[in-house]
């Protein structure tokens, strides 16, 4: 499991606030970057990086992410852009 800074320090600045995650089952590779803040060329980058990324592939290997995926790559986005984790740190478990 990915581990956060901010469990050693609260206080930790936090990123701008993003939307709501919508209640559906599966989101398209534009909608998880609009929902994370983060371009599609970063997110399947990270899946090349972060076995637990692995969204469905399905015609024309378009991408369908998943609730669960979302919620990750936001921890993800969290650990790299905000606490200053390389890669290598994120994967790294607690």
């Amino acid at each position: 499991m990915l581990r956060t800074k901010t469990e050693l320090d609260p206080k930790a600045d936090s990123l701008p606030l993003l939307p709501p995650i919508p209640h559906k089952r599966y989101f398209t590779i534009g909608e998880v970057g609009e929902l994370c803040g983060v371009k599609p060329h970063v997110l399947r980058y990270w899946e090349q990086e972060f076995d637990q990324l692995r969204p469905q592939k399905r015609r024309g290997n378009r991408r369908y992410y998943q609730h669960h995926e979302v919620v990750l790559i936001r921890q993800i986005r969290t650990l790299l852009y905000e606490e200053g984790f390389t890669i290598s740190g994120a994967k790294k478990p607690p």
